[in-house]
């Protein structure tokens, strides 16, 4: 096409990201649960919005230190690239951003996961299964015939419906918000279960 791409990258990472980060999230409540020191952390003088906050931005932390490595590929591709410097920039940066945001949604469907159950086992193949259903399961339902135009509003709650739209280099709001909206209510029903729980 007559520039170059990192787009089979961007293809499996969120494949790679859909069993990384359930493993990441998945000790993080149910360890606490399991050993009984999520009491001890709910009677510290600490919400728990600022418990889950804090476990998150450990999580989104750890995806974004696993992103970095990545960035020898762009450098790779821009230096290697006939002439260099001919790397489409708009949709590099377009991915990034949708798979740093996609990784974000993932952290936050870990965690919700983790905090439901006790087992890390159990916990990791909830995460992996909400994972799973957000970003195939949702798109492959909406391209069913049968549903017609419900179809296409099943679609806007698909990952992969944000993700490769914003990989294609265009930021629009509507993916921005989505992503934004699927982090608050993962984090907020983990919320309600912590309450659930400490009463």
């Amino acid at each position: 096409m007559g520039y170059a791409g990192l787009d089979s990258l961007f293809i499996i990472a969120p494949w790679v990201f859909l069993f990384l980060i359930p493993a990441i999230t998945m000790r993080m409540f149910s360890d606490e649960i399991r050993y009984g020191t999520i009491e001890l952390l709910l009677t510290r003088p600490l919400t728990e919005w600022q418990l889950i906050f804090g476990k998150y931005l450990a999580a989104v932390t750890l995806v974004v230190l696993s992103l970095l490595p990545s960035l020898v590929y762009v450098i790779t591709v821009y230096v290697l690239g006939d002439p260099p410097g001919n790397l489409d920039s708009g949709a590099t940066i377009g991915s990034y951003l949708g798979l740093l945001m996609l990784g974000a949604v993932y952290a936050a469907l870990g965690i919700l996961a983790s905090v439901l159950t006790e087992n890390s086992i159990v916990s990791f193949l909830i995460g992996v299964f909400l994972c799973f259903f957000f970003f195939y399961v949702i798109d492959q339902l909406a391209a069913l015939s049968v549903l017609g135009k419900s179809g296409l509003l099943l679609a806007h709650f698909s990952i992969s419906e944000h993700y490769n739209s914003i990989s294609r280099g265009v930021v629009d709001s509507r993916d921005v918000v989505y992503f934004v909206g699927m982090i608050a209510v993962a984090l907020a029903t983990t919320r309600l279960v912590l309450i659930v729980r400490r009463s």
